[in-house]
């Protein structure tokens, strides 16, 4: 019973696509995030992993899955538009990309930041090896956008 009410409670947010029991989500209502930054993610539970840092203090967007040709997933079934829409109509500064490094990962991240580079500056999630890896077992792909996002040490 309690699993079917919840069902019939959740449905998505109408401003960013995350799971929510009301019609805007607890993250795109709080006037304590900064509105000026996106962090476009694949779907809600990427959402959950990045609060989870309790460093991210801006809003979200999330796009509902990636570009899959193969699944028959294109542009069209995706919150595309409406995150071309919100980043058009209000004053972002920058879009932030967290989406994984798959083939369909980057498919969607060149398409979504193709849209938006007219309206804003969009970046994308540094990546590299987890904490306590080592770079023996580390791929070539990784190890390159290890060297790629490195930053000066403080």
């Amino acid at each position: 019973m309690a699993l079917m009410e919840a069902k019939l409670q959740v449905g998505f947010c109408s401003v960013c696509g995350h799971l929510s029991a009301e019609p805007v989500c607890e993250i795109c209502r709080s006037p304590q995030r900064d509105a000026k930054t996106i962090c476009v993610v694949a779907e809600s539970r990427d959402v959950i992993a990045l609060e989870k840092t309790r460093e991210y203090r801006g809003k979200y967007h999330v796009l509902g899955g990636l570009i899959s040709p193969i699944d028959g997933i294109g542009p069209e079934q995706l919150n595309i538009k409406q995150l071309v829409r919100r980043v058009s109509q209000q004053k972002v500064e920058e879009v932030i990309i967290a989406i994984s490094p798959s083939v369909e990962g980057e498919t969607t991240t060149l398409y979504v930041g193709s849209l938006l580079k007219p309206f804003t500056r969009v970046t994308r999630i540094a990546f590299g090896l987890p904490m306590g890896g080592d770079l023996e077992y580390a791929d070539e792909v990784t190890l390159a956008r290890a060297l790629e996002g490195r930053r000066v040490l403080d």
